[in-house]
C-alpha cells in the first residue's frame, strides 16, 4: 500500500519540483538580460549545457532501452527541438524585454488552456461535457488562468505579516511603466511563445511513444536546440561578436542554472510525468510558478504581500485541485497496470494448459480406436 501511494505521490512532486525551478530562472534570467545579455545568445548557451549534462547520462542509462533512430522520429525531435528551446524561448524572452518579468511571468499562464484545448483536439484528454470530472477539469483550468491574473492585475491593501514589517523593498516591475504600444507587442510574442510550448508538450508526449527513452530524447532536443539557436544567434546578432563574451557574473550563473533545472531536468521529467499523467496535468500546474514566486519574495526579499495575490493563489489552488480530482480517473497506478498484466498472463497460461490438455486427450481417443 506504501508504494502504490509514493507511485502516485511522485507526479505531483515532479512538477511542484519543476515550478520551483521555473521561478528561479525567471528572476535570474531577467537579471541576465538586464545586464545587457542577448537573448539568442542566453538560448544557445543554455541548452549547450543542458547537452553537457545529459549526453553522458543518456549514453549510459539509456544503452538498452533506446529504440532506432528512424527519419520520422528523427523529424518528430527536429520539430520539438524548434518549438520550445528557438522559438519559445526567444519569443519569451523578447517579450520580458519589452515588458516586465511579472507580466510575462502572467501571460504564460495561458498554457493550461492552450495545452487542455490542443489535447482534447489531439485526444490525449478525454472530455465529456455531460461528466462531472470533465466540467471539473474545464473549470479548474480556467480557473488557475483566471487565479493568475487576479494575482497581477488585482492589488488590494497591503497584509503586514510579521516577517515583512518595517521593510521598503518595492515589488519587482511595479515601478515600470509600460507603454501600451510595448505591452501589446510584448503579449503577441508571449501567447505565440506559449502556443509553441503547447505544441512542443503535445508533440514530446507522441514522440515517447515511438521513442520511450527520456534521457535520450532530453539529450536530442538540447543538443538539436543548440544548434538551431546558434544559427538563428549567428544571423540575428551579426556583426556583434561581443554578445558571445561570457564571465563569472550573472550571465553565466542564468546559463547554467536554466540549462540544468529548465531543460535537462525540465524535459527529462516532464517526459516520464506525461507517460504516466498526460500533457494537460504536466501543465496544469503551471500557474503555481507565480504563487511560488510570491511567497519566496515575500520570505526572502521582505516584500509585502497584498490581498489580491493572496485571493489569485487561493484561487490557483482551487482549480489545480479540481484539475487533479477530474483527472483521479484518467490514471491508473503502476500496481492495477501489473496485477491486470499477471492475471492476463495467468489467463493465457491456463488456455495454453488447456489446450495442451485437449489435444492429449485426442491423441489417446485416436490411439484406442
Amino acid at each position: 500500500m506504501e508504494f502504490s501511494k509514493w507511485e502516485v505521490a511522485k507526479p505531483f512532486l515532479a512538477v511542484i519540483f519543476l515550478q520551483f525551478g521555473l521561478a528561479g530562472m525567471d528572476i535570474l534570467s531577467k537579471v541576465a538580460l538586464n545586464q545587457g545579455m542577448s537573448n539568442y545568445v542566453l538560448v544557445v548557451y543554455r541548452h549547450a549545457v543542458a547537452t553537457l549534462v545529459t549526453a553522458p547520462l543518456a549514453m549510459i542509462f539509456d544503452k538498452k532501452v533506446r529504440p532506432k533512430m528512424t527519419p520520422s522520429i528523427f523529424f518528430r525531435i527536429l520539430l520539438l527541438s524548434l518549438l520550445e528551446p528557438v522559438i519559445d524561448q526567444n519569443l519569451y524572452f523578447l517579450g520580458m524585454k519589452y515588458t516586465t518579468a511579472t507580466f510575462a511571468a502572467t501571460m504564460v499562464n495561458i498554457l493550461p488552456a492552450i495545452t487542455f484545448v490542443m489535447a482534447w483536439i489531439f485526444r490525449f484528454e478525454k472530455v465529456k461535457l455531460t461528466s462531472v470530472r470533465s466540467q471539473a477539469k474545464v473549470v479548474g483550468t480556467i480557473a488557475t488562468v483566471a487565479g493568475a491574473m487576479i494575482m497581477t492585475l488585482v492589488k488590494g491593501p497591503a497584509l503586514n505579516f510579521f516577517w515583512t514589517k518595517g521593510s521598503t523593498s518595492h515589488e519587482l516591475g511595479s515601478n515600470i511603466d509600460i507603454s501600451l504600444h510595448e505591452a501589446i507587442k510584448g503579449s503577441i510574442m508571449i501567447t505565440i511563445g506559449c502556443f509553441s510550448w503547447a505544441g512542443f508538450v503535445i508533440l514530446q508526449a507522441f514522440t515517447l511513444k515511438k521513442y520511450p527513452a527520456e534521457l535520450s530524447l532530453t539529450a536530442w532536443i538540447c543538443l538539436l536546440g543548440t544548434l538551431e539557436g546558434a544559427a538563428l544567434a549567428f544571423v540575428m546578432e551579426k556583426g556583434n561578436s561581443s554578445v558571445w563574451s561570457i564571465r563569472w557574473d550573472a550571465k553565466l550563473l542564468a546559463a547554467v542554472y536554466s540549462g540544468v533545472f529548465c531543460s535537462a531536468l525540465a524535459y527529462y521529467i516532464q517526459g516520464i510525468v506525461m507517460k504516466v499523467r498526460g500533457p494537460v496535468f504536466v501543465t496544469a500546474f503551471n500557474p503555481l510558478c507565480m504563487v511560488i514566486v510570491a511567497v519566496i519574495s515575500s520570505f526572502i526579499l521582505g516584500e509585502k504581500m497584498h490581498l489580491g495575490r493572496l485571493i489569485g493563489a487561493a484561487v490557483i489552488v482551487l482549480g489545480l485541485y479540481l484539475v487533479i480530482w477530474g483527472k483521479s480517473k484518467d490514471y491508473e497506478s503502476p500496481s492495477t497496470i501489473i496485477d491486470e498484466k499477471m492475471t492476463t498472463d495467468e489467463e493465457l497460461g491456463n488456455a495454453e494448459k488447456d489446450g495442451k490438455d485437449n489435444c492429449n486427450c485426442k491423441e489417446l481417443q485416436h490411439n484406442v480406436v
